[in-house]
Formats: structure tokens, sequence, C-alpha cells
């Protein structure tokens, strides 16, 4: 086997992973950190005109700051997002809504939907222009040891060594189960049917959001083209039902789709190919084990009701990655597990919160008491009627509270 060494292994070079490697790199540059980015998957389609990624993310103000630091957002900006001044979520069960706008605290938008792929390419444009990165691709990991460092093995027949084991590998990470990482998971019961749809009215710049007892549907906005608009959509639907919905023809699709939005932008025009995929809750019990951390999808799954799972990643980037540059300063090695237990205290406790919010959201939402019900359309209206509060349920969906 051919054998390098490196001070840091990334293992995952999607959002994350890219993201690590890229903020870490830009503050290590004096210090000529060798840093090694293993990606098991080909580089992903480009899309084009009105053909749209049907993987979008709902990226905060927090998570547009990091990239902008990166130096990828103009980039990711100029390609193709679409802002989003205002929030609309309803009960699909009652007559309460919640309207919030950017307006209420005092900002142009409330983020930014972006295609998967438009984030990608312009982080991995940035990853090739730093020399202190190696990007392995497409490399899987096989095995690893654990002692004075971390020993990788990847199925290219390349055995890396590193001070320090970074997994951005994703929900099925590989590198958390090697290295025996417990976690606690269950199965949501639901489905999630993303796709792009053509809509007969504009969007209005506004995230829409119906909550239902077999799951919430969301409507995100997309750049219009040519006079056509568009919106991405994630239906969470419990699973027999998101498996009907999955077998009906593109008609029936979309008939049942406009239904279930209660036609709010019109008739669907088009939709595109549905993609579906399981949804579990997973959160590991701890991130970190010497030499090695989990940030991440790899560290956590959610619900994406609330569309923080990339954020909350994001915000793992920019907790890990400032620890790593303190060190650095401060002439710590890289293999110190000061390092990581700080990393952890800054983030496992928050993401537990988030993560528990979203399971109250799904139970209470989908909750068949009468009574539930009434409550919840209850406080729904008396939080629509409380700006403070607003203020600071926005600030917190922005990543800036």
């Amino acid at each position: 086997m051919a054998t390098a060494d490196y001070d840091i292994a990334i293992i995952g070079a999607g959002l994350v992973g890219a993201s690590l490697a890229c903020t870490i790199a830009r503050h290590s540059d004096a210090h000529s950190l060798r840093i090694a980015l293993v990606e098991a998957s080909v580089d992903q389609q480009a899309f084009n005109g009105e053909e749209f990624d049907p993987r979008v993310v709902a990226l905060t103000q927090a998570s547009q700051n990091l990239l902008d630091a990166i130096g990828v957002w103009d980039e990711i900006a100029n390609t193709r997002v679409c802002a989003y001044r205002d929030m609309h979520v309803w009960d699909g069960e009652g007559t309460a809504e919640i309207h919030f706008d950017c307006a209420e605290v005092r900002t142009n938008y409330l983020g930014h939907i972006v295609e998967n792929s438009v984030v990608l390419n312009a982080l991995r444009k940035k990853v090739a222009q730093y020399t202190n990165i190696t990007l392995i691709q497409p490399a899987r990991v096989t095995s690893l040891v654990n002692g004075s460092c971390v020993q990788v093995a990847l199925d290219n027949g390349e055995l890396i060594n590193t001070k320090l084991l970074i997994a951005a590998d994703g929900a099925q990470s590989k590198v958390r189960e090697i290295a025996e990482f417990e976690t606690r998971e269950w199965e949501y019961g639901h489905k999630a049917i993303v796709t792009t749809v053509q809509t007969e009215l504009p969007h209005q710049a506004t995230a829409w959001q119906r909550f239902m007892r077999t799951g919430p549907l969301a409507f995100l906005p997309l750049s219009s083209v040519n006079g056509k608009h568009f919106c991405s959509i994630v239906w969470s639907a419990e699973t027999e039902l998101a498996e009907d919905l999955m077998q009906l023809n593109d008609e029936e699709f979309r008939t049942r789709l406009g239904v279930a939005f209660e036609h709010r932008l019109g008739k669907i025009l088009r939709a595109d190919k549905r993609f579906a995929f399981g949804l579990r809750q997973r959160h590991a019990k701890t991130y970190i084990q010497p030499h090695i951390a989990l940030v991440g999808d790899a560290a956590h799954n959610i619900h994406p009701l609330a569309g923080q799972g990339v954020n909350l990643g994001l915000l793992d980037v920019a907790a890990l990655s400032q620890e790593i540059h303190r060190a650095l300063e401060r002439k710590i090695p890289l293999n110190d597990f000061s390092i990581l237990r700080r990393y952890q205290r800054q983030r496992l406790a928050g993401n537990l919160v988030m993560m528990s919010a979203m399971e109250a959201f799904k139970r209470l939402f989908g909750s068949q008491s009468l009574m539930i019900t009434w409550l919840r359309n209850t406080g729904m209206r008396q939080l629509n009627s409380l700006a403070e509060l607003k203020k600071i349920i926005i600030k917190a969906a922005m990543g800036l509270s």
C-alpha cells in the first residue's frame, strides 16, 4: 500500500466536509498543515437552465457568513440562489397561521434556498486552490487503527496516517461505525419526497409550510426562469402515504400535491422526477474519541421539517475549526484531546436541544387528539401576535441568537 502522512484527514467532501477543509486551510497556511479530504462518490451533476438540483438547503445567515468567510458565497450567489423574506406556516388540521417577516428583525431576508450542487461546486473550486489540501476521490474507508495517530486504509489501496481524523461522511458514516461510536436512534415512520415543481403563481419570496397529521409539506422558493415560477418541495409523509404518492403518475401527483398545499400558489403546472428517502433520528452519544471527531450528519440526523440539518453541520464546522485554529496559535499538538473536548462542549448540547424541539414539533402536529389540535391552534395564534417573541424565534432560526 502507498502510505501518506497528514496532519488532518477529513472523510467526506460534501458540504460540511469541504467547508471544514477550506476553513481549516484558510487559517493554517502559515502552519503548512497537510490536509487530506477523502470522498467516496464521484462529482455531482451540474444543473442549468430550468433544470434544478432536487436537493436544496435553506441556508441561514450564520451559514452564509461562514461561506462568505471561506470565499465562496459570491460565486454561489452569482450562480443561482433565491433569498426568502417571509415564512408562512399554517396548521392543516385547523385555522391557525404564523407569519415571519424579515422586516420584523430589520434584515433584507431570512435566508437563502440554494441547490446542493451549486454550493458544493463552489467549495470544490476553492478546495483546488489550496496546495495543502489533497482531494482523494473516489475512495472509501475500509478500516482504521487508532493508536498514537490514526491509520486509515482506503479501498483504492492508499494508507493514511493522521494526527486528527474527522468524520464528515454523512448519516451512514463508515468512520462512526468502525470506531464504534454509540448512537441513539429511531425511525420517524416518515419518508421525505423531494422534487422541483413549477407553480402557476409566484412564490412571493416566501418559504411555505403546511403541517398535517401525516407530516409537513414545504414549498421552498427557487429562482424564476423565463418568467416561470419554481419551488423545491419537501413532503415528509407517513411511510405508507409516501410510498403511495411515489407510485402516482405525474398528473395524479400534481393533483394530490395541489390539494395538500391548498392551492396557495395556484395550479402545479409541472413536477420533475421525484426522489424519496426514509427519515431517521440519530444522535451520537459522544462526538469525540482520542484523535477522532464527528461533524454534521455523522454526529446528528434531524427531521427536515425546519431545514436545519446542513446549518447545524456548518455550526459544527465553525466550532471545530475555531478550536483547531486556537490550538495552532497556542502551539498545542493536534492530537491533544482538549481540542476535541472543547469542540464537543460547544456543539453537543445545542444540537440536542434542536433535535428535541424538532421531535416535539413532529409529535405535536402528528397528534389526532382534538384537545391538542385546539391547544396547538390557540398557541399558534397567540405566538403570531407576540412580536418580541417572534423576533427571538426568527433570530434563532437565522443562527444569530
